[in-house]
């Protein structure tokens, strides 16, 4: 499964990416918006993973973006700042699950199994 980190945060790449590629997955990392969207023109990803606030464009403009090219990717965003109005907005814009940081190993492999069973259920 390949998947794709989106954060502006350096630790938050790389932890996610040792996580991940430790569990087989194939991991690719933007630090921005801008990259992210890069790295989806040229690649499929079956999962997205990203930060909400980011510096530029942040994870609801990314949201957006992906509406517009009509990239259906199941997203997992991933924020430090889960008010009731974030997850409202980022639900809206599409986030199929919100992971509220800081997050354990545990909790990130959670998560992508939970994306993974619903889209199964499909």
């Amino acid at each position: 499964m390949k998947l794709l980190v989106v954060d502006d945060e350096g630790i938050v790449l790389e932890s996610c990416r040792r996580v991940l590629e430790f569990e087989g997955y194939e991991v690719s990392l933007a630090k921005s918006a801008d990259e992210a969207l890069e790295l989806i023109e040229k690649e499929d990803f079956l999962l997205l993973l990203m930060d909400l606030k980011m510096p530029v464009h942040d994870g609801i403009y990314l949201m957006r973006e992906l509406k517009n090219r009509k990239k259906d990717v199941p997203i997992i965003v991933m924020s430090g700042y889960s008010t009731n109005e974030t997850i409202a907005e980022a639900d809206m814009m599409g986030a199929n699950l919100f992971l509220p940081k800081p997050f354990t190993p545990d909790e990130l492999l959670a998560a992508i199994r939970e994306i993974s069973k619903r889209r199964s259920a499909r």
